[in-house]
Order: structure tokens, then C-alpha cells, then sequence
């Protein structure tokens, strides 16, 4: 590119031999004082060396000379200053160019380098040559690096040192030198040349703002470096990063026209890293629902907290989705279950929470709770460390009035626990690589319409798909694989279970589930079960089998239809009741099994297909 093709814009000052009244022996400001009729000036018309020339002694400390012509600035644009000069007599001076930066308003812009290099003159008649570069973008070469605030310049030299010296100075060129650090096509603004850095340390927020702003449908490119961001970036241009950027967790980037996986990587250089900040961004505004995942593999070695990601807020009620990847987890110690035990206190009349409880602050929500009377799948919902008290996600079937629980907090890959509701989310075509090493999916505590569609979750170390809490309300499981960790084992000693739920109306349809340690639990009523493969046979000849699906409330108003149902049965019990006794509510019924598939092979002689267990006294079956 040059400004001088391309647009016409002329850069060259007159020669000297045009007269000496737009030659500043000042700045280069209008009204300043020029060498016209000068004592220390004059044209020297035919030199032997310079057709026609200045000549000019030295009277001052600083002698200068400034074109009064306002040569523009622009980013993007760089200018060379160059100058011929020769000593003739007395002292040698140092020569260097040099300029004055304007605003548009004709006001100084101050803080800038003005001069460039220095050169002493050593020899009378000797052509020594001097030139600076000037422009917008700290790049190597350039002398003289200005601001955004700059809209033009008056150049020329300056002649410092010794005075008495007479000079010699040839016409003055100015010219466009940008192809020496530009391609000659450019489709693309770089944000070096509005003024960034990258360095790491210094801000280049406002420059990659200006780039931004100056792109106008060109891409902005992101050249080699890092870019310390210290506040929203949000970039409406198409955007492609041959360097990185370091930003505070609390600080979002917002890629309007290329909201994907892998060009966050290009941005950060870390997979972990740049899906947490895609998924910041996606809760905040992008312009965009989705978040693609390209296809990418992210190797993970420890748990994605989603609501420390996002950080702004702790609710979400708006459908976004989250598409099309592979998380593969590596092993690390980050994924070890923390595990505590604790006394607590639990009084039925108060069936979901748990008091008194020692060393409280060991105890966090998200974890499993195992003890005398308590049922399957019953988690900590939250922790009042103040009160010593704690929520449960479901009722306990018969503890004793003050006992030790054991409270197990498994790892997940994406953990949504630390956020208080979230309203369809949706996750599709996502594997979920755990390698026996970690968990999938841990839900918040309340929501409803969480979707997982076309997901595969591989070899989880303990559990898939957890809530614990409501944050299950109307799940939908839909053409999903879980494929356990524990294909060899014997079924009774597995410990997996590939999804539960606490809430109501879930969908679980097409799903195909291969030697969990347990299928499901299931609390609730309206759950639709269709079209599902469950099968949790092992090698074991004549072996005992263990539940498959398991229902956890009595009236479960519920349809299991069309389902595969392999090598282990549907168990129906009422451990999630505080007063597991009948009194006054409906007893076991509402169940419609229809149209299904069931096969045993290799079982124990007393196996059965469906298993009704009360956990009380009195029941029946309505009907």
C-alpha cells in the first residue's frame, strides 16, 4: 500500500529552490518565524553535489527546520523522512531529523519520541545521510512512534552541538514506505498499527477498539504477541489471531463474527481456558445462542466450575447450547473425590434437611451421602456453615436420630452446581471422554428443561448425569450412549450410575446404556421412558443381577414403553420418604410398562423382571 498511488496524497515538501517562506525555523506552526531573508539562510542554486540546496549555519543550541506543510498521519500509514547533508565550514554539528506532532485541532499532542536518530558531521564535504520513520504502530524501524491523537506533522531537521558550523542541506524527501511492513494486499487492519503493545503488561484495550472501529468488513488481525486486555472486548469484525491474549478472569471477550472453539484457542493458546471464556461469553451477549465447538478435542485435568467461568451472575433462564466436541479427560489428582465424614442430626418432620452437623465446613453442596437409612442418589442441595445445617436433595427413608453420614464429592467435567438456577441448557453431539478418571455432568441446583441430545458419556469413574438438587426438572436425555468404566466387573460390585433425577417430567428416549453399575434413579412423577437400550449383563454364569431403572416414589403416574430392557430389572421402592409407612397417600401405582424388549441370559434362578420394594409397612398396588 501507498497513500501516494492509491489516493493521491502528496507527502514531498517543495524544493528549497520554491522559496524559503514555508521553511520554520521553529516548529512548523502557522505564524511561526521562517529563513525567508534569514542572515543564516540562503539557496545555494548549483552545488556540486546538490543541484540546488540550503544553506544554513548554526546560531542556536537547537537550530531547526520545519516543512510548515501539514503532512497527514494515519494508522496504518508509515512516512520516511530523509535528508541529505553536507559540511562546508566551522564546527561540525550533530544532525538528526525531526518533527512536531499535531492534533487536528493544531494543538500540540505531547508525549511522543519527535526525533530520530543522530548522526555527527566528522568531515567537510562528506554527503552523510539522515532519515527517521515515523507512524501510529510500535513496530521495529519505526523512530518515532505517535498516537491515535496525532493527525498530522511538520518535518524536517534539527541541527544540535556546536554553533558557528555552516551546512549544506539537498531537498527534503518525504515519502510513503508502508510495503516495508505491510503485504502489498491487505484485507486485514493489525492491531499493532492502532497503537498496541503486546507486551503482556501494557493495556491494549482502546487499540484493539480502534482497529475494530477501523476495519470497516476487513479482518482484524491479532499479529504476534500478547495482548493484555484489562476490560470487555467485544469485536464485530471477522478476527484472526497470530497472537495471544491475557485477560482477567472477570473480563469477557465477545468474538461477534467468529463465536467458535477454535478461534478462542488461537486467542488464548490454552483449550481449558478458551471454552471457559467462549462460555462466559455465550451467557452474556455474543449476538449468538450457540457455542460450536468445531469439532475440537479440549484434554481437561480437572473440573470446569461453569458458574466461576461466567462469574457476572448466578442465574441463567435463557436456551443456549453448547455443541459439537470432545472433552478428554487426563489423569490428575484434581479429579480425586473429596470425601468427609460428619454427625449429624435428622428429624423426619423436617425431612429435607440435616442439622447439627460436625465440621460443617468440610461439607459442600454437590456431594453424595451415604449412611444407616439413607436412600440412593441423596445429595447435599446446599450448606448453611452458620447454622451447621445442611439441605438434602430428597428425604431420608430411616436414620437414626443423630448419627455419622459419609458425604463423597465426585469431580465433573462440567460442574453448573455453583449456579442457583439454569433454565434450558442445552448440550448436544459432545462427548464426554472421562477414561475412568472423572464424572460428566452436575447440574445447578434448580432449573428445569436441561437438555442432553446426542452425547456420549465413556467411562465415567462414578456417575454421568447428577442432580442434586431440582436442577433435573423436565430432563431430557435423547439419543445419548453412557458406556461404563466397568465392563468386566461383576454387576453387583459396580458402583456407576449413569443419571438420576429429583424433579419431574423427564424425557428419557433412545438412549443406550452399557453395563452401568445402575441405569437410573428416579424420583418424581411424568417421566416418559421410550425407546431406550439398558442392558447390565456381565461374565458371570448364573449370576446375581441388580436394578436397571429405579423408581424412588410410590404414585409415579410414569411410562416405560418400547425399551430394551437387558439383563437387570425395574426396581420400584419408596426410600425417599421420610415416613416410609403407608398413611395417607397413594400407595405403589401409575406405572404403565408397555411394548418392551426383555431378555435374560446367564442369571440367577430367582431374578425377576420387575421388583417392587417398600421401604415400609402397608403398602399395596393401586388397582
Amino acid at each position: 500500500m501507498n497513500k501516494t498511488i492509491t489516493d493521491g496524497i502528496i507527502y514531498m515538501p517543495p524544493p528549497f529552490a520554491d522559496g524559503l517562506a514555508v521553511w520554520s525555523s521553529e516548529d512548523g506552526t502557522a505564524g511561526s518565524a521562517t529563513y525567508d531573508g534569514a542572515a543564516n539562510a540562503a539557496f545555494v542554486p548549483s552545488d556540486a553535489d546538490f543541484a540546488g540546496c540550503l544553506e544554513l549555519q548554526k546560531t542556536q543550541t537547537l537550530q531547526k527546520l520545519r516543512w510548515m506543510g501539514q503532512t497527514p498521519m494515519e494508522p496504518g500509514v508509515y512516512l520516511r523522512i530523509t535528508a541529505r547533508v553536507k559540511a562546508v565550514s566551522g564546527a561540525f554539528p550533530n544532525v538528526q531529523i525531526a518533527g512536531w506532532a499535531g492534533r487536528a485541532d493544531d494543538s500540540h499532542a505531547t508525549g511522543y519520541v519527535e526525533v530520530g536518530p543522530s548522526v555527527t558531521l566528522d568531515t567537510y564535504g562528506d554527503i552523510v545521510e539522515v532519515s527517521a520513520i515515523v507512524g501510529m504502530g510500535d513496530r521495529g524501524g519505526v523512530d518515532m512512534v505517535w498516537g491515535q491523537d496525532v493527525a498530522y506533522g511538520h518535518f524536517g531537521l534539527d541541527l544540535t552541538g556546536s554553533n558557528g558550523g555552516v551546512v549544506r542541506i539537498d531537498d527534503i524527501v518525504i515519502e510513503d514506505i508502508t510495503e516495508a511492513f505491510l503485504r502489498n494486499m491487505m484485507d486485514w487492519v493489525d492491531v499493532r498499527d492502532y497503537g498496541a503493545v503486546g507486551d503482556g503488561v501494557t493495556d491494549d484495550k482502546a487499540a484493539f477498539d480502534a482497529a475494530d472501529a477501523a476495519a470497516n468488513g476487513r479482518t482484524v488481525l491479532v499479529s504476534k504477541g500478547t495482548y493484555y486486555i484489562g476490560s470487555n472486548l467485544t469485536i464485530d469484525s471477522p478476527v484472526r489471531f497470530e497472537g495471544t491474549l491475557s485477560m482477567p478472569d472477570n473480563v469477557r471477550l465477545s468474538l461477534i463474527r467468529n463465536f467458535d472453539l477454535p478461534t478462542y484457542i488461537d486467542a488464548f493458546g490454552d483449550e481449558v481456558l478458551a471454552f471457559k471464556k467462549a462460555f462466559q461469553a455465550l451467557l452474556n451477549y455474543t449476538d449468538h445462542q450457540i457455542l460450536d465447538l468445531g469439532g475440537r478435542r479440549i484434554d481437561i485435568d480437572g473440573p470446569i466450575d461453569m458458574q466461576a467461568a461466567v462469574s457476572n451472575f448466578n442465574s441463567f433462564l435463557i436456551r443456549r447450547v453448547i455443541r459439537n466436541g470432545q472433552f478428554f479427560v487426563q489423569d490428575s489428582p484434581n479429579w480425586d473425590p473429596d470425601v468427609a465424614s460428619s454427625s449429624a442430626s435428622y428429624n423426619p418432620a423436617n425431612p429435607y434437611q440435616l442439622t447439627s452437623v460436625a465440621n460443617i465446613a468440610q461439607i459442600v453442596p454437590g456431594m453424595l451421602i451415604t449412611g444407616n437409612g439413607v436412600g440412593r442418589e441423596v445429595y447435599v442441595r446446599d450448606v448453611n456453615v452458620g447454622a451447621s445445617s445442611l439441605t438434602l436433595s430428597q428425604p431420608l427413608y430411616g436414620p437414626s436420630p443423630s448419627q455419622t453420614y459419609t458425604f463423597t464429592r465426585y469431580k465433573y467435567i462440567l460442574d453448573f452446581s455453583g449456579f442457583s438456577q439454569i433454565n434450558r441448557m442445552t448440550i448436544e453431539n459432545v462427548e464426554f471422554q472421562m477414561n475412568g478418571f472423572a464424572n460428566g455432568v452436575l447440574l445447578a441446583p434448580a432449573g428445569e428443561n436441561f437438555l442432553l441430545n446426542e452425547c456420549f458419556f465413556l467411562r465415567p469413574e462414578h456417575r454421568g448425569v447428577t442432580s442434586h438438587g431440582r436442577g433435573c426438572q423436565d430432563l431430557h436425555l435423547d439419543r445419548c450412549q453412557f458406556i461404563s468404566n466397568e465392563q468386566s466387573v461383576p454387576a453387583p460390585s459396580r458402583v456407576s450410575v449413569a443419571f438420576n433425577v429429583n424433579a419431574n417430567d423427564a424425557k428419557i428416549r433412545d438412549n443406550r446404556f452399557q453395563r452401568m453399575g445402575t441405569t437410573g434413579v428416579m424420583y418424581g412423577t411424568g417421566h416418559l421412558i421410550l425407546g431406550n437400550h439398558w442392558f447390565q449383563g456381565d461374565d458371570v454364569t448364573n449370576g446375581p443381577m441388580v436394578a436397571g431403572l429405579i423408581f424412588t416414589y410410590e404414585n409415579v403416574k410414569s411410562v416405560i414403553t418400547g425399551n430394551y430392557i437387558d439383563n437387570c430389572w425395574i426396581e420400584w421402592t419408596n426410600e425417599h420418604d421420610a415416613y416410609p409407612d403407608y398413611g395417607s397417600e397413594y400407595s405403589f401405582g401409575g406405572l404403565t410398562i408397555t411394548g418392551n424388549i426383555f431378555t435374560a441370559s446367564n442369571v440367577a434362578s430367582y431374578f425377576s423382571w420387575i421388583v417392587i420394594k417398600p421401604y415400609g409397612s402397608g403398602h399395596f398396588i393401586s388397582g
